[in-house]
């Protein structure tokens, strides 16, 4: 164990920063009265060297995709490439306003009416929104615009059920349940959905069935043209989760297998930044006939102008303030133009060989569920582990302290003791060694250490209970309360890494 994680006590910027300024700042030439300030904004003062060490220590208490693979199932966490931000920080770009005119803007619209083309490609679907602001937000939207088909047709009194497989992502159900929908589960065989179990759920109270393709324990729904016909024959609708769409890129898309409207995940797919709380996009593909009810404005092409389109009558109307993430899309179009079409496919090839690679490695050390052969993201069973005394949270604890980030644990809920694990097409085989070595070492330790782990980091296991009963939400009434974050036990002698020696003899 060579992994010894930065450890700051470091408060927050208000803390250290001087005392404000209160005085009202001069006026503007210019600015009505009415909208002058009339006291000094309370930022805190601080120098340039203060707030670049501040937010540097944060980051060497955590981890980051540019120190390490992150390896969560069914989240495909990639490294985003640099070029991308570049152009996303040009002030053309980031200083766009989304009230800003039409005509001041056709550089932006001209960029999003191509990336809807380049995504109307790629999922085999004539007609693409990036309207919708996250993936959930894209179900939601997708959901409603299938509750309008059903209303045109003078079927929403009857079909009210969605149906959606037990390897759905949570989002789902609960997509379905803000749209005025039930939900009924239907059971998977051998980690894909029973046909047999559909049909006989089907009937017309059925508005959708709600499926990923690769599904989330990585497997390819390989009965996909039947489980379409039987929804259509129910008069249902077909809706596709493009969370694992990478897993797929070019060889295959959501038209072709039957789907009616697919919502994709730009960070997932088109490598923009995902997590922490940042921007998202859930972008949204329709087949001909829910087309129509896309959300306004459309992004449209007149001659050589762009406009945003809000004469659309069938459509279910607006559902975000301003049109799209121009910043995400903006990263995705650059990710999509840098690759092609032949590098689109070589992305799903390569991601689909990482996640075999180490499926076949890793399942000779815990069980695997499921067939061999897997997509993006393979699922391995920690049930074993619990001879030891020991369980999947804590095989996830101590891989931290071989500086790896743990998989997704305990998701597919259908899985005991599941570990849900991708490594994409981002990692090198160096580096999809580097995880297979950790997990050996860490399912070689003692479980006394499994259980004490992680102990190498900045913050050691907490309390979730406590924390969640009586959170401390703040720097200073931490030190006030004397309730420091637990810290990790000490690491045994000489399982230091030779930094760390030398820092210390220092």
């Amino acid at each position: 164990m060579s992994y010894r994680q930065a450890r700051w006590d470091e408060p927050p910027l208000w803390e250290v920063a001087r005392e404000p300024s209160l005085e009202a700042p001069p006026p503007i030439p210019g600015v009505p009265e009415g909208f002058r300030r009339r006291s000094a904004v309370r930022w805190p003062e601080l120098s340039e060297p203060a707030i670049v060490r501040h937010y540097t220590r944060l980051s060497q208490m955590n981890f980051g995709i540019d120190s390490g693979p992150y390896p969560l199932g069914s989240c495909t966490m990639k490294y985003n490439p640099k070029v991308s931000e570049l152009l996303a920080r040009r002030p053309g770009a980031a200083q766009m306003h989304p009230r800003q005119p039409e005509a001041t803007a056709q550089g932006s619209l001209e960029i999003m009416y191509r990336l809807e083309r380049i995504l109307a490609k790629v999922t085999g679907l004539p007609e693409v929104s990036l309207q919708p602001a996250a993936g959930a937000h894209g179900e939601y939207v997708a959901l409603l615009m299938i509750r309008a088909y059903h209303r045109d047709r003078g079927e929403l009194d009857r079909r009210t059920e969605v149906l959606v497989p037990d390897t759905a992502h949570g989002t789902n159900p609960a997509s379905a349940a803000m749209a005025g929908f039930t939900t009924r589960e239907i059971r998977s065989v051998d980690g894909c959905v029973h046909l047999p179990a559909l049909k006989e759920a089907l009937s017309d109270r059925t508005a959708c069935f709600m499926l990923t393709n690769p599904n989330t324990a990585g497997l390819f729904e390989s009965e996909i043209l039947e489980i379409a016909e039987a929804v259509h024959a129910a008069g249902a609708m077909l809706y596709y989760d493009g969370a694992n769409l990478n897993a797929i890129l070019g060889i295959t898309s959501p038209g072709r297998m039957g789907f009616d409207v697919a919502h994709l995940n730009l960070h997932k797919t088109f490598a923009t930044p995902h997590g922490g709380g940042g921007p998202g996009a859930g972008v949204l593909a329709a087949n001909e006939t829910l087309a129509p009810y896309l959300p306004v404005p459309r992004v449209v092409r007149s001659g050589r102008r762009y406009r945003l389109d809000y004469d659309r009558p069938k459509s279910i109307g607006k559902v975000k303030l301003a049109y799209g993430n121009f910043g995400l899309d903006l990263r995705a179009y650059a990710f999509a133009l840098a690759h092609g079409e032949d590098g689109l496919r070589h992305v799903a090839r390569r991601s689909v060989l990482n996640s075999n690679y180490m499926a076949s490695r890793l399942g000779k050390l815990l069980p695997r569920p499921f067939r061999s052969l897997v997509k993006h993201e393979f699922v391995l069973s920690g049930a074993p582990l619990k001879e030891r005394g020991v369980r999947t949270i804590d095989l996830a604890k101590r891989l931290l302290d071989e500086g790896v980030h743990a998989p997704t644990v305990y998701f597919p809920s259908l899985v005991e003791e599941s570990l849900m694990i991708e490594l994409p097409e981002t990692e090198s085989k160096r580096d999809l060694d580097a995880f297979g070595d950790a997990i050996e070492r860490a399912l070689a330790d003692t479980p006394e250490n499994l259980r004490r782990a992680p102990r190498s980091l900045s913050v050691g296991r907490i309390d979730e209970v406590r924390a969640a009963r009586e959170p401390v939400l703040s720097w200073k009434d931490q030190r006030a309360a004397g309730r420091n974050v637990e810290r990790p036990a000490p690491l045994p002698e000489g399982h230091e890494s030779a930094s760390a020696q030398d820092l210390r003899r220092a």
